[in-house]
């Protein structure tokens, strides 16, 4: 039997080394699994497109601690899907599983004896089974409809027992199944917004029109203003833009601070539409706060207008943003 290998606290470049062995073994094994997608995969994604119900996804030990992660990816990306403990499933919980919907179950080995309650129960409904396991002579692979058969690789540990391996290909095909119905089911970004609407992804999706400043709160300018009444609205708005609007509102430009300076000489003489850049780079309302900062890093602007086009392409300001908004809200 193979021993372990200690490793020593003060060899750095041993324990680097140990590290990226591991990584390269779990890459190695993602590769395999890459390439053994096979049509069972699609008839895995169809089924769970089909079903009326929901996912219902079981395993136990590390596999349950993926299942419990996959039943997440799966209901915050459309698919209605929970985690049923196969230990609690044999004391009343099976109870969860119904008619309609599709039973994903999880198994290194495929004969985790716990499983076996909830197998049984899953063929007196009716209930089609997924089965991920390693093994295509199994229970679990014996009780499917669908098998989708990992390969055969060794676990990063070096007595080949530890799930390491294991449980980084059952995640990445969970997350390919989750991801490929994500697809077939058109789940847009809309509908991601409406299943995030807190913490980091919420604020990524978050409307720029939500977070923006509007009314009196917008440093605009009449066309032909002063400059000195330009720099005033900059000054006292704290934006470091003025937008730059006709007699109707409607928006022709901006100044910025690097107009100022490529003016200097000028200021005391020239009116807003002489400084101003014309046809700036505007933001629509409803864009996500994470595409409106590309914009902005993208451009290296530090603020930017929100604007309404009409029928005749004239630009009504709504309200600004400036990158610090994004700060404000956690991104940037």
């Amino acid at each position: 039997m193979e021993t372990t290998v200690l490793l020593s606290h003060s060899d750095s470049k041993a324990i680097l080394a140990r590290g990226a062995e591991v990584v390269r073994t779990e890459r190695e094994a993602l590769s395999m699994l890459e390439d053994s997608l096979d049509e069972s995969f699609v008839e895995a994604c169809r089924t769970i497109l089909g079903a009326k119900g929901r996912v219902i996804v079981t395993g136990m030990g590390k596999s349950g601690q993926i299942g419990r992660k996959a039943a997440a990816t799966f209901s915050a990306t459309g698919t209605p899907s929970f985690y049923v403990h196969p230990g609690e499933a044999a004391h009343g919980d099976l109870g969860m599983m119904v008619p309609g919907d599709v039973l994903l179950v999880i198994s290194n080995s495929g004969s985790t004896a716990e499983l076996q309650a909830i197998l049984f129960r899953a063929k007196a409904i009716e209930v089609p089974v997924i089965g991920i396991a390693s093994r295509r002579q199994s229970p679990v692979m014996g009780s499917a409809k669908v098998k989708l058969c990992l390969p055969a690789a060794r676990e990063a540990c070096r007595s080949n027992i530890a799930p390491t391996t294991s449980t980084t290909l059952q995640l990445a095909l969970c997350d390919a199944l989750a991801m490929a119905v994500m697809d077939l089911r058109g789940f847009t970004h809309e509908g991601m917004k409406m299943l995030h609407p807190g913490g980091a992804i919420g604020m990524r999706l978050l409307p720029v029109k939500d977070f923006m400043h509007y009314g009196i709160s917008m440093p605009l300018a009449p066309a032909e203003a002063p400059m000195h009444e330009v720099i005033s609205v900059m000054t006292s708005r704290g934006f470091g833009i003025a937008g730059i609007v006709d007699k109707e509102g409607f928006l022709l430009g901006v100044v910025t601070d690097g107009d100022l300076r490529r003016h200097f000489d000028s200021l005391s003489s020239v009116s807003a539409r002489e400084v101003m850049t014309a046809m700036p780079k505007c933001l629509d309302g409803a864009m996500s706060a994470e595409a409106a900062l590309e914009v902005l890093n993208d451009l290296k602007i530090t603020a930017a207008f929100i604007v309404e086009t009409d029928a005749e392409g004239r630009r009504k300001p709504q309200g600004v943003v400036h990158i610090h908004d994004f700060v404000r809200i956690g991104l940037g």
